[in-house]
């Protein structure tokens, strides 16, 4: 498990969310020193399938997901506390089984 951050600080956060399938996924984007990108969000119960342009870390904080990457066709199960790597050019299918997935999602080089 990885130590997940509780706030991050000398950060600008975008007020106006980022909204996706009718609201079920819902995000505020935070840019820190160094040109560091981040987002912070919400995932409802569902199945949704993301495209991916940069490479991407997910780090679940609270809830549970499953994820299968684009190409591969095992789906890995993920909660609290847990962190998974999305490649750049790629996507990945997040699915919620219940209640409320929040996640942070950070933006690699």
């Amino acid at each position: 498990m990885s130590s997940l951050p509780t706030q991050f600080d000398g950060a600008t956060v975008h007020t106006k969310a980022n909204v996706y399938f009718d609201g079920n996924v819902v995000s505020h984007t935070v840019l820190l020193a160094g040109g560091v990108r981040k987002t912070l969000g919400l995932i409802r119960a569902g199945s949704y399938y993301f495209g991916t342009a940069a490479a991407e870390r997910m780090e679940i904080v609270a809830g549970a997901c499953t994820v299968t990457l684009k190409g591969e066709t095992v789906a890995r199960t993920y909660g609290a506390g847990s962190t998974f790597e999305v490649p750049a050019q790629s996507g990945f299918t997040i699915a919620v089984a219940s209640g409320l997935c929040e996640y942070i999602c950070t933006f690699l080089p």
